[in-house]
């Protein structure tokens, strides 16, 4: 049984501001340690539900945070950016059994601690087909494409609570208690190890490919936070200017949505000007 862990920071224990997931705070330093204890909870706690191989892949911002060092010596980690699915990289390998959103939060736009959709600001919204989507949504259609359940998702309670939309059997675990965006009610490390752990155990119960879905065609729609935005956005071919702060395109499958949103976002975070944004 393989598993895949797509591993994020701001959800992760004891995060709650910018400064706790900006690659080379003091912050920053502080809390990767938290991060990989919550990864090393679910790491324990797949194996003691049976899992012969757990991969970490690293989500977040430089994709280098978690402390390889530290790290439970019975996974491996894929770590760096530049891949080809990003935040669930290695799904693709076709032998993924069951898949992990650690350290998960809402998306842009909605209540929740650090809530964003890959930009940390200039997103304001994402829809697919309609519906909402944050992180969790998006990487729930493409690992559902290749036959692998997402089983587990860590996070705030919001975060928590966005994963019964896209990943209703999954079991959960709420490391903090939403406040405000920059604020939560936060439980110790301690006590969050034991809770993921126990969670990932059971959670081998859901391990186990299952048929691919076919979502496409799916229907992406991006609105940010300025209009020139969305004009930067709109530079990439199949991508429609439908306002003056929202775009749209559609996609025949979950992986070539994924790969234009990275584009879309990337232009957008390119066309970002100091102050005014």
């Amino acid at each position: 049984m393989r598993v895949l862990i797509s591993a994020d920071m701001e959800g992760a224990t004891g995060v709650t501001w910018p400064a706790d997931v900006e690659p080379g705070t003091e912050q920053w330093q502080r809390c990767r340690s938290m991060f990989t204890s919550d990864v090393n909870a679910a790491i324990a706690g797949f194996h003691a539900g049976g899992a012969d191989e757990v991969l970490v892949n690293e989500a977040h911002a430089t994709m280098r945070n978690l402390l390889l060092e530290r790290l439970d010596e019975r996974a491996e980690m894929l770590t760096g950016r530049h891949k080809d699915l990003s935040m669930v990289e290695g799904v693709q390998r076709g032998d993924i059994d069951a898949v992990a959103f650690v350290g998960y939060h809402c998306g842009a736009g909605e209540e929740g601690v650090l809530a964003h959709t890959y930009l940390p600001n200039s997103v304001t919204g994402v829809w697919l087909d309609g519906e909402p989507a944050g992180e969790g949504r998006l990487n729930s259609y493409v690992v559902a494409e290749y036959g692998a359940p997402v089983v587990l998702v860590t996070g705030d309670d919001r975060a928590c609570a966005d994963a019964a939309g896209y990943a209703p059997r999954a079991r959960t675990v709420a490391v903090k208690d939403y406040v405000s965006r920059y604020a939560a009610v936060c439980r110790p490390p301690g006590r969050t190890h034991a809770a993921i752990a126990e969670a990932a155990e059971s959670a081998m119960e859901l391990a186990g490919r299952v048929e691919p879905v076919r979502h496409g065609p799916l229907t992406v729609e991006v609105e940010v936070d300025s209009a020139h935005l969305a004009g930067a956005a709109a530079i990439v071919p199949g991508v429609e200017q439908i306002s003056e702060r929202r775009v749209r395109y559609a996609s025949p499958t979950a992986y070539d949505m994924i790969r234009c949103f990275k584009v879309v976002t990337t232009l957008i975070s390119n066309a970002v000007e100091k102050d005014y944004g």
